[in-house]
């Protein structure tokens, strides 16, 4: 019995051990998943869809939630198309739906938000001595579509300005003086 007792022990306590040693990391694993694109209301046979950013600013997220929680009810009845705003002291979103309570179109717009690391890489790697002074980050959906997902900003140097247009993953699309 005493024998039975200590294999049962054995065995629980060696398959809770680890399968990974301490200091290996899959880097698979440590990669964040992309998230299928959020479908906020069934109107029939029209599915509302929203994909939202991953952005690393909490101000971003927290209006995108605010935005998926939103409950349209039945406001939209007797219109036409029908907005939805949303604003908080570093951006806004605005929303149409359609007479069927369908989402047609998503525009956000932030001021002054943390930038990702891919952007702030790029902008150093390319502009040395540069310092980003100012940046806007412009969303746009149509359809669950995203149309416009880039950073507008505005770095300086001594007393040169320039402005850059520049995607999340860091690839600079415009620069003018």
């Amino acid at each position: 019995m005493k024998t039975v007792m200590v294999m049962l022990f054995l065995s629980l306590t060696t398959s809770f051990y680890a399968q990974v040693k301490k200091g290996e990391v899959d880097d698979q694993s440590m990669k964040p998943e992309e998230l299928p694109e959020i479908v906020i209301k069934a109107a029939g046979k029209d599915f509302s869809i929203y994909i939202p950013d991953r952005n690393p600013d909490q101000n971003v997220r927290y209006l995108q939630d605010k935005f998926i929680s939103y409950d349209l009810g039945k406001d939209y009845e007797g219109y036409e198309s029908y907005l939805v705003t949303m604003e908080t002291e570093k951006g806004s979103l605005a929303a149409t739906y359609n007479e069927n309570g369908k989402l047609t179109s998503v525009v956000e717009n932030y001021d002054n938000v943390k930038l990702p690391s891919a952007v702030i890489f790029s902008i150093y790697k390319k502009y040395p001595g540069w310092r980003i002074v100012n940046d806007q980050f412009l969303y746009t959906q149509e359809d669950g579509d995203i149309i416009k997902k880039q950073y507008n900003l505005k770095v300086k140097k001594n007393k040169k300005t320039k402005r850059l247009v520049v995607h999340p993953n860091g690839e600079i699309i415009k620069g003018f003086d």
